[in-house]
């Protein structure tokens, strides 16, 4: 079987930025997670792209946009069973015409942030589409102190937690680009919300990131040192686009690289390693929801040949679709086009009765053979709805 070498990887993800369990609930020590609303966390301060030099209007009003909130976590997680996850929220524009599409999630890469769908999300929104695009535990800009661990499991864990909590467990389509593929792909295969899923470009057949899970600490911890260094974040971002000259900027190299330098960066990074990483490739014939696959045409990283016509072939209901005059991030690279494809994808037949807007009302069409009577279908419809 053909491998990619753990530091291409590494590189790749940068540039844009496991063996979970595959139980669909959510536990600690056998004991499900009680739920709570999401609290708002007052004190987070989105990151100051000023403050970075960073010159690009669609960076700083996505970072203007971005929340974060407390949501349950099981205790391995955190003794107080909270976590801070980071966001941005792209409602569905109300001066176009509504998509009538299940609301997206979308997930970064490996050790990137949500700020990686700066271009995608205002693009997906004004054609309709409500997009979330979630920081992973331990990357982006999520609660960093008085975390227990950042393995793949916990990043997981909090993903459907974060779902549950601030998207009300609605029916969702998630999309995952390059190493947050592998989440997207444990998400589609554990959570009863997901009703499609997105690839871009995804690590859905290299599991773990080999002999780096193996590194006493002292030496993981010098490592991690230079995978936020610039000349390693340089080499990353030139490798990743089709045409570097214009999108590997250093403005680019800045974005990806900022929410490196935050306290505690260094030792969630560390756990995720030690944790041995995702382990994605026997779940890729689990996905049991309509799915697309986007892959550059000219990925210099993961090579769409081999990878993408594996996904095809590996998918119970997969697509795939090439995007022209791009590397390894079309969400950065053409994002015009890739939200075009999105849209086409979620318009098809295969969610049709996934969400009814006509009434007001968003989730599958509940009951049996129709036979709801409106009462019961208005009390459904106001449950969903909060």
């Amino acid at each position: 079987m053909h491998t990619v070498p753990a530091i291409t990887i590494l590189l790749s993800c940068h540039a844009a930025a496991f063996s979970p369990s595959a139980n669909r609930n959510i536990a600690s020590n056998n004991r499900l997670t009680t739920f709570l609303p999401a609290i708002s966390d007052e004190t987070f301060e989105p990151p100051n792209t000023l403050e970075f030099g960073i010159s690009e209007p669609a960076c700083t009003e996505a970072a203007s946009r971005m929340k974060r909130v407390q949501i349950p976590v099981p205790s391995y997680i955190s003794n107080d069973e909270t976590a801070g996850i980071s966001y941005i929220h792209w409602p569905a524009s109300t001066t176009g015409k509504k998509s009538n599409t299940p609301p997206l999630l979308l997930v970064h890469g490996f050790d990137s942030s949500c700020l990686e769908y700066r271009r995608l999300g205002p693009q997906l929104s004004s054609l309709g589409m409500d997009v979330y695009a979630v920081d992973l535990l331990g990357w982006g800009y999520t609660q960093l102190n008085d975390i227990s661990s950042f393995s793949a499991q916990a990043k997981v864990d909090a993903l459907r937690n974060f779902w549950k909590e601030v998207g009300n467990d609605r029916p969702v389509v998630v999309g995952g680009a390059s190493l947050g593929g592998a989440a997207a792909i444990e998400f589609a295969t554990t959570s009863d919300a997901c009703v499609g899923a997105i690839l871009l470009d995804a690590q859905g057949f290299v599991d773990g990131i080999g002999p780096m899970a193996m590194l006493p600490r002292p030496i993981a911890k010098l490592g991690v040192e230079v995978l936020k260094s610039v000349p390693l974040r340089n080499s990353a971002n030139q490798m990743s686009y089709y045409n570097p000259k214009e999108f590997a900027t250093e403005d680019a190299l800045k974005v990806g690289r900022m929410h490196c330098l935050r306290e505690g960066w260094n030792d969630a990074l560390v756990s995720f390693m030690q944790s041995g990483g995702f382990s994605p490739s026997e779940k890729v014939s689990q996905i049991n929801v309509p799915s697309l696959v986007l892959w550059g045409r000219q990925d210099g990283i993961l090579d769409g040949t081999e990878f993408a016509n594996k996904f095809i072939e590996t998918l119970p209901d997969g697509r795939l679709e090439w995007i022209e005059e791009c590397g390894h991030v079309p969400h950065l690279e053409q994002p015009e086009v890739t939200a075009k494809v999105i849209l086409e994808f979620l318009q098809s037949d295969k969610f049709e009765g996934v969400v009814k807007n006509e009434e007001g009302v968003s989730g599958y069409v509940l009951g049996a053979a129709g036979l709801v009577g409106a009462a019961a279908l208005a009390e459904i419809s106001t449950l969903l709805l909060n």
